[in-house]
């Protein structure tokens, strides 16, 4: 939800200021979880972690459009890709051995120092990227630019894209520790270190990615990632309703669907911003919020379902294919256009 906020906040203040301000927020919320005597202090300070996060990927893909466009900005989107896949390889592996060698405030104080880098390096070195105006902070304006981005296809079809799957590996996040340490049996340290491998064929991905764009175009690498997606989503379909479980029978099909979501991301968030230059902000925040959105909504419905497994094997499939389904629409309206 701050997505929605930290957006409108950069095109009105600039993507510095909103970049210093969330990560000072970012900061008293691991401060306050490093320090919590309860559970429910430490979830009200993972709460204000997450209203600073929200600043992340929304000044990320603004301050490239601010930019760049086409091809040039796709290709920063996938340089992005490679460096983000530092963070989701270090992050379950960093976690997992804190908490079994030092305890869970360990991780909280590593969040501390990571948020405190971020900081500074935004405040010495990030350069402003846009054209401040105050205006796009009016709550009419606000709700105005909104409404006009969902109802746009351009817009929500590409976000749509990402809300299924990239929303499938955030609502994945749900799940596997709960089916790969309940079901499976691994000990945290061994998650942590088995989730290199979804962290592995991200990387893996937008490295080949690389290659492979300069000799084609960037719908077609679009086109291979959602290939990646129906092959891998429907791969953990038959893979949990036919298999017993297993770390491999599992993770072979979340690596699938990982590696063509490297390929798919650049491509769909140029394309799906490329047409909002005055509201980026705006733009990436509301491209965020649908794509979070999606593997909250995905992690909301699994807590239904009495078996964690049978959620991973139902709900990610399902996210895959809106995702295809989403693009295949994606390229008629295109096409019209």
């Amino acid at each position: 939800m701050a997505q929605l906020l930290a957006g409108p906040f950069s095109d009105a203040f600039g993507r510095r200021a909103a970049s210093i301000t969330f990560l000072s927020i970012y900061l008293v919320g691991s401060v306050m979880a490093a320090l919590a005597p309860s559970v429910e202090w430490i979830i009200a300070g993972r709460l204000i972690q997450g209203i600073g996060a929200s600043v992340g990927m929304t000044m990320a893909r603004a301050a490239v459009r601010d930019q760049f466009t086409g091809a040039e900005a796709a290709r920063i989107m996938n340089m992005i890709g490679i460096i983000l896949a530092i963070g989701p390889a270090m992050g379950p592996a960093i976690g997992g051995v804190a908490l079994s060698v030092f305890g869970w405030k360990a991780i909280f104080v590593a969040m501390i120092l990571f948020g405190t880098i971020l900081f500074s390096s935004c405040f010495f070195f990030l350069k402003e990227t846009a054209v401040p105006d105050r205006s796009r902070l009016k709550p009419v304006t606000l709700v105005t630019t909104y409404a006009t981005l969902i109802c746009d296809l351009r817009f929500l079809l590409p976000s749509l894209v990402l809300g299924g799957a990239v929303g499938a590996l955030y609502a994945q996040g749900t799940m596997l520790p709960f089916v790969l340490i309940g079901t499976v049996g691994l000990t945290p340290s061994e998650f942590g270190i088995g989730m290199l491998m979804q962290s592995g064929a991200y990387l893996g991905g937008s490295f080949l990615l690389r290659f492979l764009s300069r000799h084609m175009n960037g719908q077609q690498t679009a086109t291979i990632g959602l290939c990646c997606s129906f092959v891998g989503g429907t791969m953990m379909l038959l893979s949990v309703f036919l298999l017993p479980a297993s770390y491999l029978s599992l993770m072979i099909p979340v690596a699938v669907t990982t590696c063509g979501m490297a390929f798919l991301t650049p491509f769909i968030v140029t394309a799906g911003l490329a047409p909002f230059p005055k509201v980026a902000g705006s733009a990436s925040a509301l491209m965020g919020f649908i794509q979070m959105g999606g593997g909250f909504a995905g992690g909301l419905i699994a807590a239904t379902f009495a078996s964690p497994l049978t959620s991973i094997g139902i709900i990610i499939p399902i996210m895959e294919y809106i995702a295809v389904a989403s693009y295949v629409g994606f390229l008629i309206v295109s096409r019209r256009q």
